[in-house]
């Protein structure tokens, strides 16, 4: 917790509680649906929501933005964005139901308003985000073609809408075919090791 403090001074009392009480909250829902490593869930706050908090420090959310989580898995990056931006709306998927039961109850026990989850395939998703984000779910090639017709046109970021992906390693080769793709290192933000390799890639779409 001391690392989002830590990169995240302006939070307020309500947000504080609300990250504070994710380590618990995960120890608990991993008992009984495993989503994140043994090895993983004690470093959540470096691995798990200071990386998701990585896109907050290449964009900041303006009020009424729509955000559309792909693969979230057990709630990352939606759920500590939801934290950090509460008057933006967050819809987080994923194709595995057991996961979205632990994202309802991870959302239900923090009293999380802005944020909805549903289990189904990014393909099968309607309606118009500013922004799609994802952490790694799939080669950038496969995950482009998920959004097709899911970004709306209208900016009012100043980056352009369109997609927000955490990615990690060496991605020249994965981003050829993407020559309009920019690429923040988050060591620039984040002093960790962890971050040495790790980056959000963002790509403007229009709507086709």
């Amino acid at each position: 917790m001391e690392l989002v403090h830590k990169y995240f001074p302006n939070i307020d009392e309500e947000q504080v509680q609300a990250f504070e009480s994710l380590h618990a909250l995960y120890m608990e829902w991993n008992a009984k649906i495993n989503v994140i490593s043994r090895k993983d869930i004690d470093e959540l706050y470096l691995r798990h929501v200071l990386h998701s908090l990585g896109i907050a420090k290449v964009l900041s959310f303006l009020p009424g933005t729509k955000i559309l989580d792909i693969g979230t898995g057990g709630g990352f990056p939606g759920i500590p964005l939801a934290i950090l931006f509460p008057e933006v709306h967050f819809h987080l998927v994923d194709s595995i139901g057991k996961k979205i039961r632990v994202v309802n109850g991870v959302k239900d026990a923090i009293g999380l308003t802005n944020l909805t989850a549903s289990h189904q395939r990014a393909e099968k998703v309607n309606g118009e985000f500013d922004f799609i984000v994802s952490r790694a779910v799939t080669q950038m090639n496969t995950f482009y073609n998920w959004t097709k017709g899911k970004v709306s046109k209208k900016s009012k970021h100043d980056l352009r809408n369109g997609i927000l992906y955490l990615k990690g390693g060496d991605l020249k080769e994965e981003l050829k075919r993407f020559p309009n793709a920019t690429i923040y290192p988050l060591n620039d933000y984040f002093n960790e090791a962890f971050f040495e390799t790790k980056s959000v890639v963002h790509i403007p779409l229009k709507k086709k």
